[in-house]
């Protein structure tokens, strides 16, 4: 197992994107036991900023802690719990986007707007699923945060971290269809539209749960 090199400053953050894109890109696998002490080796870091970063990814839901047993990567979710995610997504998203609507403020709609409009290219196939899966959850995030709830962002952000375990399997082909579906949202939010911000969302989510239905074929 190869771990990306460390690049920025801040050693914490560093080694908790390091560790947290192994685990969305299946360098790490769904299910593997992590050992705290080689991938401190690995990281050629001391064992404490290791620690600290699995415990920000369990309260993320991407790892897992069990007494005596230590950390292992969450498992993929079943069919059914897939499909029982988009549900909760469905009902909290679209209730964000409609609340962001009229709640965000000019500086988040000008923010979401911006965001809509950016697009990932080049670099190697590692490197631009993990940009775009970044990309794709700050959209999302923006919208939460425009909504006006601290608990409704908190409650679907912990929902996009089983969604993310998932992103190896996703259809990068058809991204330029998700921008154009986050542009939609964002137009709607910018608008000042509750109704049109509800709908895309609605429409974009039906869809990526369909795009993401590939993670279960055998």
């Amino acid at each position: 197992m190869t771990l990306p090199r460390l690049k920025r400053s801040t050693l914490g953050d560093d080694v908790y994107d390091s560790l947290r894109s192994a685990v969305l890109e299946h360098v790490m696998k769904p299910g593997d036991r992590l050992n705290i002490d080689a991938l401190a080796r690995d990281l050629e870091v001391s064992p404490t900023p290791v620690r600290e970063a699995l415990a920000r990814m369990e309260s993320e839901g991407l790892v897992r802690k069990r007494p005596l047993a230590g950390y292992t990567v969450s498992p993929l979710l079943t069919r059914d719990e897939f499909n029982d995610m988009f549900d909760m997504r469905l009902l909290l998203e679209c209730a964000a986007a409609r609340w962001a609507a009229t709640r965000a403020t000019p500086e988040q709609r000008s923010a979401l707007t911006a965001a809509a409009a950016r697009t990932v290219e080049g670099g190697d196939d590692r490197t631009w699923h993990a940009a775009f899966t970044a990309l794709d959850a700050h959209l999302h995030d923006l919208v939460a945060e425009a909504s006006g709830s601290p608990l409704l962002r908190e409650s679907i952000t912990r929902l996009h971290a089983h969604l993310h375990l998932h992103r190896r399997y996703f259809p990068y082909a058809q991204t330029a269809v998700t921008n154009d579906e986050h542009q939609q949202i964002a137009a709607a939010v910018e608008n000042a539209d509750p109704d049109a911000a509800d709908e895309a969302m609605r429409l974009h989510l039906t869809h990526a749960w369909e795009r993401h239905l590939v993670a279960f074929q055998d």
